[in-house]
């Protein structure tokens, strides 16, 4: 399979980054194609909610010229997508947040018969990590992970919350096997 994976972490060999590259290894040893892509080093300008992009049903059509056409590009090219990020106040990094709202040009005609999305049929997870526990941490994110595979009409093959994550670089001591248990079901 072709896999994109979207770093979300400015920190590039803190905890989000270390666990994503252990999926990522597990992934190639697999026989998987991965690919990368550091969004805190890409130019990826917020929605500006102006609905050109909803003109077509066949192409992204954004007015926006940045890295974020690019990316969307190879998400739609790839049989999965994982996206990563630590979590930041209740919530994603900006650059996973501005991606997220850049792909408002994937779907038209949502809650509609005619409800159309570029990624339709593709296979999507999310990988956080976080100072805290799941609850009053990352719910919130995952809530609005499984909102978004409704709007892109995608399968969530996974979710992997990595809890107790400090800035020094600790992690729980069975973080690694269950990166690599995730990256398994990623692909099963």
């Amino acid at each position: 399979m072709k896999i994109v994976t979207l770093l979300g972490s400015a920190r590039g060999t803190g905890n989000t980054a270390t666990v994503l590259g252990w999926v990522e290894d597990e992934l190639r040893t697999l026989g998987h194609e991965i690919e990368r892509i550091n969004l805190t080093k890409k130019d990826i300008k917020p929605c500006l909610g102006c609905a050109k992009c909803k003109e077509s049903e066949t192409e992204i059509n954004c007015i926006q010229k940045d890295d974020a056409e690019e990316i969307l590009l190879k998400m739609i090219d790839a049989d999965v997508t994982l996206f990563s990020s630590p979590t930041y106040f209740w919530g994603y990094t900006a650059p996973v947040k501005a991606l997220m709202d850049r792909s408002w040009s994937l779907v038209c005609n949502y809650h509609k018969p005619n409800h159309v999305s570029l990624l339709e049929g593709k296979r999507q997870a999310v990988l956080l990590t976080g100072g805290g526990m799941y609850e009053n941490n990352a719910e919130g994110l995952c809530f609005a992970f499984n909102k978004l595979q409704g709007f892109y009409k995608t399968q969530n093959v996974g979710e992997l919350f990595i809890e107790k994550c400090t800035i020094d670089g600790n992690r729980p001591e069975d973080t690694e096997k269950r990166a690599l248990a995730f990256a398994r079901n990623l692909v099963a």
